[in-house]
Parts: structure tokens; sequence; C-alpha cells
């Protein structure tokens, strides 16, 4: 089984970034399902740049959990570059089973059933 990225999309809309991002972060939800059949779910990262990431960190008291956080250095925003980037980054994904690749995912972005527990 493999893992194919479905859709992608980001809150705030990259279009409100200034034309000079610099400083900024948003939030990508990653839609992947298997590459084979139906279904899919959902695995959120929050992008960011370095310096949204240092401001963020002295803000919390000099200590940021970083997980779950894509960290850019553009000098500008490239939704096709981060897309094609993801999808490197999930496409070559193999398991036995979904949820073999699901918690591979998770390592990227939070997984809609981490620690989910029945």
């Amino acid at each position: 089984m493999r893992a194919t990225l479905r859709s992608l999309a980001f809150e705030p809309d990259p279009a409100s970034l200034s034309a000079e991002p610099t400083e900024f972060y948003l939030h990508a939800r990653l839609i992947v399902g298997p590459s084979d059949g139906p279904g899919e779910e959902s695995f959120e990262v929050t992008v960011c740049t370095p310096q949204w990431l240092a401001r963020a960190c002295s803000a919390a008291g000099g200590i940021y959990d970083g997980r779950h956080h894509l960290i850019v250095n553009l000098d500008e925003f490239d939704k096709r570059a981060l897309q094609d980037w993801l999808a490197l980054r999930v496409e070559p994904l193999e398991g036995g089973t979904w949820t073999e690749i699901a918690e591979r995912l998770g390592r990227l972005g939070h997984w809609e059933f981490e620690d989910y527990r029945p």
C-alpha cells in the first residue's frame, strides 16, 4: 500500500501574505489517502519562517516545541514548490496497512487520529 497527497489547503490564504513574507506562519492541511483505493485522512503542519519561529520561541520563554512544523526560508512564498516538496515526502511511503503509513506521516504533520483510543 502507498500514500498519495489528494489535496493541500492553507489557512490563511497565502495570497494574503505580504509581497516579501520574511516572517509568517500558516497552517497546511494535507489530505492523504491510499493510492490504490478510497479513503483519506487529515494531517496538519505549521509552515513558518525562521524569523517567525525565533519570535515564537522568545515569546514562549526561550523554549518552543517544534513538532509538526515545517520551516521555510524563501524569498517569496511558493505554493507550488511547497506542494511538490510535501508530495515527495508523502508519496514514496509504503506500508502493509494504512495505519503504518499514517503513523509515519504523523512525523510530518499532526494526524487527525493520533493518540486515538477506542
